[in-house]
Protein backbone atom coordinates (compact mmCIF):
# COMPACT_ATOMS: atom_id res chain seq x y z
CA UNK A 1 0.00 0.00 0.00
CA UNK A 2 1.34 3.42 -0.81
CA UNK A 3 1.85 5.94 1.90
CA UNK A 4 -0.52 8.21 0.45
CA UNK A 5 -3.22 5.90 0.58
CA UNK A 6 -2.10 4.97 4.08
CA UNK A 7 -2.48 8.25 5.23
CA UNK A 8 -5.64 9.26 3.45
CA UNK A 9 -6.77 5.56 5.85
CA UNK A 10 -5.68 7.05 8.32
CA UNK A 11 -7.31 10.71 8.39
CA UNK A 12 -10.59 8.24 7.31
CA UNK A 13 -9.78 6.49 10.58
CA UNK A 14 -9.60 9.74 12.58
CA UNK A 15 -12.42 11.18 11.79
CA UNK A 16 -14.94 8.07 11.72
CA UNK A 17 -13.46 7.42 15.80
CA UNK A 18 -14.47 11.09 16.15
CA UNK A 19 -17.85 10.77 15.05
CA UNK A 20 -18.68 7.67 17.16
CA UNK A 21 -17.06 9.06 20.21
CA UNK A 22 -19.60 11.96 19.62
CA UNK A 23 -22.60 9.75 18.35
CA UNK A 24 -22.75 7.66 21.13
CA UNK A 25 -24.70 8.66 24.17
CA UNK A 26 -24.84 4.82 25.69
CA UNK A 27 -21.11 4.64 25.41
CA UNK A 28 -18.80 5.49 28.90
CA UNK A 29 -18.07 8.87 28.81
CA UNK A 30 -15.68 9.68 31.18
CA UNK A 31 -17.17 12.22 34.50
CA UNK A 32 -17.05 15.67 34.32
CA UNK A 33 -14.46 18.21 35.37
CA UNK A 34 -15.71 19.99 38.77
CA UNK A 35 -13.65 23.24 38.98
CA UNK A 36 -13.45 24.63 42.36
CA UNK A 37 -15.60 28.07 41.03
CA UNK A 38 -14.69 31.43 42.59
CA UNK A 39 -17.30 34.01 42.65
CA UNK A 40 -16.24 37.79 42.03
CA UNK A 41 -18.13 40.81 41.76
CA UNK A 42 -18.20 42.79 39.40
CA UNK A 43 -18.74 46.90 40.55
CA UNK A 44 -21.75 48.94 39.14
CA UNK A 45 -20.15 51.35 36.37
CA UNK A 46 -21.05 54.47 36.43
CA UNK A 47 -24.60 56.30 35.50
CA UNK A 48 -27.70 55.02 36.04
CA UNK A 49 -28.82 51.91 38.04
CA UNK A 50 -29.16 48.69 35.98
CA UNK A 51 -29.05 45.38 35.68
CA UNK A 52 -25.06 44.67 33.75
CA UNK A 53 -25.01 42.56 30.86
CA UNK A 54 -21.83 40.40 30.33
CA UNK A 55 -20.71 39.67 26.79
CA UNK A 56 -16.98 38.67 26.33
CA UNK A 57 -13.75 38.75 28.16
CA UNK A 58 -9.99 38.60 27.60
CA UNK A 59 -6.29 39.01 29.15
CA UNK A 60 -3.14 39.78 28.56
CA UNK A 61 -0.03 41.05 30.10
CA UNK A 62 -1.38 40.37 34.04
CA UNK A 63 -4.64 42.00 32.78
CA UNK A 64 -8.04 40.91 32.81
CA UNK A 65 -11.26 42.14 31.43
CA UNK A 66 -14.89 41.95 30.86
CA UNK A 67 -17.09 43.63 28.55
CA UNK A 68 -20.83 44.08 27.81
CA UNK A 69 -23.30 47.01 29.07
CA UNK A 70 -25.85 48.18 31.42
CA UNK A 71 -29.47 47.92 30.71
CA UNK A 72 -31.26 50.85 33.15
CA UNK A 73 -34.70 50.50 34.37
CA UNK A 74 -36.19 52.33 31.31
CA UNK A 75 -34.61 49.29 28.97
CA UNK A 76 -31.66 52.04 27.83
CA UNK A 77 -28.31 50.73 27.30
CA UNK A 78 -24.80 52.11 27.66
CA UNK A 79 -21.29 50.36 27.37
CA UNK A 80 -19.56 49.08 30.01
CA UNK A 81 -16.49 47.24 30.81
CA UNK A 82 -14.25 45.92 33.64
CA UNK A 83 -10.99 45.31 34.65
CA UNK A 84 -8.35 43.16 37.04
CA UNK A 85 -4.77 42.62 37.60
CA UNK A 86 -5.78 38.83 39.07
CA UNK A 87 -9.05 38.29 37.96
CA UNK A 88 -10.71 38.41 41.53
CA UNK A 89 -10.73 42.39 42.19
CA UNK A 90 -12.55 44.53 39.39
CA UNK A 91 -12.84 47.98 39.01
CA UNK A 92 -15.41 50.00 35.97
CA UNK A 93 -13.41 51.05 33.21
CA UNK A 94 -14.05 54.58 32.25
CA UNK A 95 -15.93 54.50 28.79
CA UNK A 96 -15.51 57.87 26.38
CA UNK A 97 -18.67 57.59 23.26
CA UNK A 98 -18.51 60.07 20.80
CA UNK A 99 -21.69 58.99 18.33
CA UNK A 100 -25.19 58.83 19.54
CA UNK A 101 -25.06 54.91 19.04
CA UNK A 102 -22.26 54.55 20.60
CA UNK A 103 -24.07 55.86 23.97
CA UNK A 104 -25.85 53.26 23.38
CA UNK A 105 -23.91 49.96 22.69
CA UNK A 106 -23.52 46.61 24.29
CA UNK A 107 -19.36 45.62 23.97
CA UNK A 108 -19.95 42.22 22.49
CA UNK A 109 -16.07 41.28 20.96
CA UNK A 110 -13.12 42.07 22.99
CA UNK A 111 -9.23 41.45 22.20
CA UNK A 112 -6.03 42.70 24.32
CA UNK A 113 -2.42 43.48 23.51
CA UNK A 114 0.75 44.52 25.60
CA UNK A 115 -2.76 45.07 28.43
CA UNK A 116 -4.62 47.86 26.53
CA UNK A 117 -7.80 46.62 25.42
CA UNK A 118 -10.19 47.14 22.17
CA UNK A 119 -13.42 46.21 21.53
CA UNK A 120 -16.28 45.67 19.28
CA UNK A 121 -19.92 47.29 19.91
CA UNK A 122 -23.19 47.52 18.48
CA UNK A 123 -26.63 48.80 19.53
CA UNK A 124 -29.77 47.91 16.77
CA UNK A 125 -31.82 51.27 15.95
CA UNK A 126 -32.11 53.21 12.30
CA UNK A 127 -35.13 52.59 9.75
CA UNK A 128 -34.74 48.79 9.42
CA UNK A 129 -33.53 48.12 13.28
CA UNK A 130 -29.75 46.77 12.05
CA UNK A 131 -27.26 46.78 14.30
CA UNK A 132 -25.18 50.37 14.43
CA UNK A 133 -21.74 48.53 14.94
CA UNK A 134 -17.97 50.39 15.84
CA UNK A 135 -15.05 49.56 17.80
CA UNK A 136 -13.39 51.39 20.84
CA UNK A 137 -9.91 51.46 21.80
CA UNK A 138 -8.17 52.25 24.86
CA UNK A 139 -6.53 55.14 25.98
CA UNK A 140 -3.05 55.13 28.07
CA UNK A 141 -4.92 56.72 30.86
CA UNK A 142 -7.10 53.69 30.98
CA UNK A 143 -10.16 55.20 29.47
CA UNK A 144 -12.17 53.15 26.79
CA UNK A 145 -12.94 55.96 23.62
CA UNK A 146 -15.52 54.90 21.02
CA UNK A 147 -13.51 55.28 17.59
CA UNK A 148 -15.75 57.28 15.20
CA UNK A 149 -16.09 56.02 11.65
CA UNK A 150 -18.10 56.53 8.56
CA UNK A 151 -21.11 54.40 8.77
CA UNK A 152 -20.64 52.31 5.76
CA UNK A 153 -17.30 51.03 7.72
CA UNK A 154 -19.42 48.06 9.74
CA UNK A 155 -22.72 48.58 8.22
CA UNK A 156 -24.69 50.01 5.05
CA UNK A 157 -25.90 48.01 1.93
CA UNK A 158 -23.47 45.29 1.73
CA UNK A 159 -23.18 44.71 5.22
CA UNK A 160 -23.70 41.20 6.66
CA UNK A 161 -22.00 40.82 10.67
CA UNK A 162 -19.02 42.06 12.45
CA UNK A 163 -17.98 39.20 14.53
CA UNK A 164 -14.96 38.44 16.61
CA UNK A 165 -11.72 40.45 17.31
CA UNK A 166 -8.23 39.45 17.37
CA UNK A 167 -5.25 40.68 18.64
CA UNK A 168 -1.56 40.09 17.86
CA UNK A 169 2.57 41.37 17.04
CA UNK A 170 1.23 42.88 13.57
CA UNK A 171 -2.29 44.88 15.32
CA UNK A 172 -5.87 43.54 15.03
CA UNK A 173 -8.29 42.12 13.06
CA UNK A 174 -12.15 41.50 13.04
CA UNK A 175 -13.74 38.46 11.18
CA UNK A 176 -16.85 39.21 9.65
CA UNK A 177 -19.13 38.91 6.19
CA UNK A 178 -20.05 41.70 3.64
CA UNK A 179 -22.71 41.03 1.08
CA UNK A 180 -20.25 38.80 -0.96
CA UNK A 181 -18.93 36.40 1.95
CA UNK A 182 -16.08 36.69 3.75
CA UNK A 183 -14.47 39.82 4.74
CA UNK A 184 -12.02 41.00 7.68
CA UNK A 185 -11.28 44.69 9.13
CA UNK A 186 -7.92 45.11 9.89
CA UNK A 187 -5.38 47.84 11.89
CA UNK A 188 -2.01 48.48 13.34
CA UNK A 189 -3.01 50.25 16.42
CA UNK A 190 -7.60 50.04 16.62
CA UNK A 191 -7.36 53.44 16.14
CA UNK A 192 -8.91 52.95 13.22
CA UNK A 193 -9.88 49.56 11.32
CA UNK A 194 -9.92 49.63 6.91
CA UNK A 195 -12.23 46.94 5.54
CA UNK A 196 -10.97 44.20 3.28
CA UNK A 197 -13.81 42.58 1.29
CA UNK A 198 -14.10 41.08 -1.61
CA UNK A 199 -10.63 39.51 -1.71
CA UNK A 200 -9.75 36.90 -3.57
CA UNK A 201 -10.15 33.21 -1.59
CA UNK A 202 -11.86 34.73 1.40
CA UNK A 203 -14.90 36.21 -0.04
CA UNK A 204 -17.12 33.88 -2.23
CA UNK A 205 -16.74 33.10 -5.62
CA UNK A 206 -18.04 30.09 -8.18
CA UNK A 207 -16.88 27.50 -5.59
CA UNK A 208 -19.98 29.21 -3.01
CA UNK A 209 -20.29 31.88 -0.68
CA UNK A 210 -17.84 31.90 2.37
CA UNK A 211 -18.41 33.43 6.04
CA UNK A 212 -16.29 34.24 8.74
CA UNK A 213 -16.61 33.55 12.27
CA UNK A 214 -13.41 34.26 14.26
CA UNK A 215 -9.72 35.05 13.98
CA UNK A 216 -6.54 34.76 15.89
CA UNK A 217 -3.11 35.84 15.36
CA UNK A 218 -0.09 32.85 14.59
CA UNK A 219 4.00 34.20 13.84
CA UNK A 220 3.35 34.22 10.40
CA UNK A 221 0.38 36.15 10.81
CA UNK A 222 -3.32 36.00 10.42
CA UNK A 223 -5.75 32.66 10.80
CA UNK A 224 -9.35 33.13 10.21
CA UNK A 225 -12.44 30.51 10.26
CA UNK A 226 -15.80 29.90 9.14
CA UNK A 227 -17.35 28.11 6.46
CA UNK A 228 -18.54 27.91 2.49
CA UNK A 229 -22.10 27.25 1.43
CA UNK A 230 -21.26 25.77 -1.93
CA UNK A 231 -23.62 26.73 -4.94
CA UNK A 232 -27.33 25.22 -4.60
CA UNK A 233 -26.17 23.27 -1.47
CA UNK A 234 -27.88 23.42 2.46
CA UNK A 235 -24.97 22.30 4.14
CA UNK A 236 -21.96 24.34 5.01
CA UNK A 237 -18.68 23.34 4.72
CA UNK A 238 -15.80 23.85 7.26
CA UNK A 239 -12.66 26.55 6.03
CA UNK A 240 -10.02 28.30 7.30
CA UNK A 241 -7.64 31.33 5.57
CA UNK A 242 -4.25 31.90 6.66
CA UNK A 243 -2.62 35.57 5.51
CA UNK A 244 0.50 37.70 6.42
CA UNK A 245 -1.00 40.75 6.07
CA UNK A 246 -5.05 40.60 6.47
CA UNK A 247 -4.86 41.81 2.72
CA UNK A 248 -3.73 38.65 0.44
CA UNK A 249 -5.41 35.13 1.91
CA UNK A 250 -4.66 31.63 1.51
CA UNK A 251 -7.58 29.43 1.75
CA UNK A 252 -7.78 25.63 2.79
CA UNK A 253 -11.12 23.30 3.56
CA UNK A 254 -10.83 21.38 6.70
CA UNK A 255 -12.03 17.39 6.36
CA UNK A 256 -15.19 16.40 7.52
CA UNK A 257 -16.76 12.77 6.93
CA UNK A 258 -19.47 13.92 5.26
CA UNK A 259 -18.04 17.41 3.49
CA UNK A 260 -20.52 19.30 6.52
CA UNK A 261 -19.64 21.38 9.08
CA UNK A 262 -18.34 25.05 10.04
CA UNK A 263 -15.09 26.22 11.74
CA UNK A 264 -16.66 28.68 14.22
CA UNK A 265 -14.09 29.34 17.12
CA UNK A 266 -9.91 28.79 17.12
CA UNK A 267 -7.02 29.29 19.53
CA UNK A 268 -3.32 28.63 19.42
CA UNK A 269 -2.15 25.96 21.88
CA UNK A 270 1.44 26.31 22.55
CA UNK A 271 2.51 26.85 18.61
CA UNK A 272 -0.26 24.68 17.29
CA UNK A 273 -3.78 25.99 15.85
CA UNK A 274 -6.80 24.37 17.01
CA UNK A 275 -10.42 24.79 15.61
CA UNK A 276 -13.98 23.88 16.67
CA UNK A 277 -17.23 23.71 15.14
CA UNK A 278 -20.69 21.33 14.74
CA UNK A 279 -20.46 18.74 12.60
CA UNK A 280 -23.45 16.26 11.68
CA UNK A 281 -22.50 14.47 14.78
CA UNK A 282 -22.11 16.71 17.26
CA UNK A 283 -19.09 19.33 17.35
CA UNK A 284 -15.58 18.45 15.65
CA UNK A 285 -12.08 19.96 16.30
CA UNK A 286 -8.98 20.01 13.71
CA UNK A 287 -5.21 21.22 14.19
CA UNK A 288 -2.89 22.74 11.77
CA UNK A 289 0.20 20.81 11.08
CA UNK A 290 2.81 20.85 8.73
CA UNK A 291 1.15 18.58 6.60
CA UNK A 292 -1.87 21.44 6.92
CA UNK A 293 -5.47 20.58 8.62
CA UNK A 294 -6.58 17.07 10.39
CA UNK A 295 -9.42 16.04 12.18
CA UNK A 296 -8.65 15.70 15.80
CA UNK A 297 -11.45 14.65 17.41
CA UNK A 298 -15.35 14.84 18.39
CA UNK A 299 -17.25 15.45 21.59
CA UNK A 300 -21.04 16.47 22.62
CA UNK A 301 -24.14 14.90 21.29
CA UNK A 302 -25.74 18.42 20.29
CA UNK A 303 -29.82 18.15 21.56
CA UNK A 304 -32.86 19.37 19.45
CA UNK A 305 -31.55 23.41 17.55
CA UNK A 306 -28.71 24.90 16.27
CA UNK A 307 -25.39 23.42 17.89
CA UNK A 308 -22.69 26.17 17.88
CA UNK A 309 -19.46 26.89 19.21
CA UNK A 310 -19.16 30.26 20.79
CA UNK A 311 -15.79 30.36 23.22
CA UNK A 312 -12.36 28.11 22.97
CA UNK A 313 -9.19 29.25 24.58
CA UNK A 314 -5.77 28.03 25.44
CA UNK A 315 -5.56 27.29 29.43
CA UNK A 316 -2.09 26.27 29.76
CA UNK A 317 -2.01 23.07 28.00
CA UNK A 318 -5.31 23.08 27.64
CA UNK A 319 -8.50 23.63 25.70
CA UNK A 320 -11.92 24.75 26.98
CA UNK A 321 -14.83 25.48 24.67
CA UNK A 322 -18.37 26.68 25.13
CA UNK A 323 -20.98 25.87 23.42
CA UNK A 324 -24.51 26.23 22.59
CA UNK A 325 -26.51 22.91 22.38
CA UNK A 326 -30.21 22.49 21.96
CA UNK A 327 -31.53 24.01 24.93
CA UNK A 328 -28.28 24.91 26.97
CA UNK A 329 -24.78 26.42 27.49
CA UNK A 330 -21.98 23.45 28.15
CA UNK A 331 -18.12 23.51 28.76
CA UNK A 332 -16.03 20.93 27.23
CA UNK A 333 -12.31 20.91 28.22
CA UNK A 334 -9.66 19.23 26.45
CA UNK A 335 -5.93 18.31 27.87
CA UNK A 336 -4.59 16.34 24.33
CA UNK A 337 -4.57 19.56 21.77
CA UNK A 338 -8.73 18.41 20.97
CA UNK A 339 -8.75 14.84 20.36
CA UNK A 340 -10.86 13.91 23.51
CA UNK A 341 -13.02 16.31 25.25
CA UNK A 342 -14.70 16.04 28.48
CA UNK A 343 -17.78 18.07 29.97
CA UNK A 344 -17.15 20.64 32.92
CA UNK A 345 -19.61 21.61 35.09
CA UNK A 346 -20.56 24.98 35.24
CA UNK A 347 -21.00 27.17 38.69
CA UNK A 348 -24.56 27.35 37.62
CA UNK A 349 -26.59 26.88 34.08
CA UNK A 350 -27.43 29.25 31.37
CA UNK A 351 -29.99 28.34 29.04
CA UNK A 352 -29.56 28.67 24.92
CA UNK A 353 -31.80 31.72 24.02
CA UNK A 354 -30.97 34.94 22.15
CA UNK A 355 -30.59 37.32 25.31
CA UNK A 356 -27.86 35.01 26.86
CA UNK A 357 -24.21 34.39 26.89
CA UNK A 358 -21.36 32.76 28.14
CA UNK A 359 -17.56 33.58 27.32
CA UNK A 360 -14.15 32.45 28.57
CA UNK A 361 -10.56 33.65 29.12
CA UNK A 362 -7.36 32.60 30.07
CA UNK A 363 -3.68 34.19 31.23
CA UNK A 364 -1.59 32.67 33.78
CA UNK A 365 -2.56 29.88 35.75
CA UNK A 366 -6.37 31.31 36.11
CA UNK A 367 -9.26 30.71 33.84
CA UNK A 368 -12.01 32.94 33.98
CA UNK A 369 -15.65 32.56 33.52
CA UNK A 370 -18.63 35.23 32.58
CA UNK A 371 -22.34 34.36 32.29
CA UNK A 372 -25.35 36.02 31.50
CA UNK A 373 -28.82 33.77 32.03
CA UNK A 374 -30.98 36.45 30.55
CA UNK A 375 -31.96 38.33 34.34
CA UNK A 376 -28.49 37.94 35.93
CA UNK A 377 -25.02 38.38 34.87
CA UNK A 378 -22.07 36.52 37.19
CA UNK A 379 -18.52 36.25 36.93
CA UNK A 380 -15.88 33.23 37.94
CA UNK A 381 -12.80 32.15 38.25
CA UNK A 382 -11.22 28.92 38.73
CA UNK A 383 -7.26 27.64 39.04
CA UNK A 384 -5.52 26.26 36.40
CA UNK A 385 -4.95 23.20 38.24
CA UNK A 386 -8.35 22.40 39.00
CA UNK A 387 -9.20 21.58 35.56
CA UNK A 388 -6.17 18.16 36.08
CA UNK A 389 -9.78 16.89 38.32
Amino acid sequence: MSRRMTAVLGVLAVLAAACESSACPDCEQPPPVRPAWQSVVLPDPPGLPGRPVLRDATACADRWYVVGGVVDLAGETRPAAWSSPDASSWGPVPTAPVTFYGKQHVLSAAACRDGRLAVVGAKSGGAHGNPRTGTWRQASDGTLHEVDAPFERYAGPRAVNVARLAAGPRGWLIAGSRIDGAAVWISPDAAGFALVEGAPELAGDERGRTAAYDAVAVPSGWLVVGALLPPGGTALVPLAWSSADGRSWRRAALPVVDGRGQAQRVAVLGEVPVAVGPVRAGFGSWRLTTQGWLPAGGFGAAGPGVASVVGLVAVGRRLVAVTREGDRHALWLSVDMGESWRAMIMPRPVPDSGDTAVAVTSTGDRLLLVTDDGKTSRAWWAGVSDLDR
